[in-house]
């Protein structure tokens, strides 16, 4: 009997230590693709012999108790990882729709919106260049 309540105890103890780990890195929340008529971010170069419309890019986002955090991947037509980017999303309270998003020292403005190249109800993002809009984020004011 002390034996089995021993490995019963040591088992536990691996799978608490498990999910906390979980719970501190964090998962990711949701996933959304670049859309077809948005230019690509900054951090992200295209490999020699690619266009853009032979590649598509994940924003996956993910939060955890340090901050929200992005992976931008880039994929090929097959699917295959190319590239990889991690970065920051400052918080904006008042805004809903844009995101600040710096990635290897650049910071980009992306905003969330349905597709107009699908029919499906999927959410995709952007990336956003307008002046007025970046100034104002940038400047603290949100939207």
């Amino acid at each position: 009997m002390p034996k089995c309540f021993l490995r019963t105890r040591k088992y536990l103890l691996i799978v608490a230590m498990c999910l906390s780990c979980c719970a501190m890195i964090g998962s990711a929340e949701s996933a959304f693709f670049l859309a077809s008529d948005s230019r690509l971010p900054r951090c992200i170069t295209l490999p020699p012999g690619l266009a853009r419309t032979d590649v598509s890019v994940i924003f996956e986002f993910s939060a955890t108790w340090r901050g929200n955090y992005v992976k931008l991947v880039l994929r090929d037509r097959k699917g295959k990882k190319l590239a990889a980017v991690k970065g920051k999303v400052k918080e904006l309270t008042p805004s809903k729709y844009y995101h600040i998003v710096t990635e290897k020292g650049i910071t980009e403005i992306i905003t969330l919106e349905r597709g107009i190249e699908h029919e499906s109800r999927e959410l995709f993002f952007y990336v956003i260049d307008d002046p007025e809009v970046r100034k104002d984020l940038l400047d603290g004011n949100g939207r």
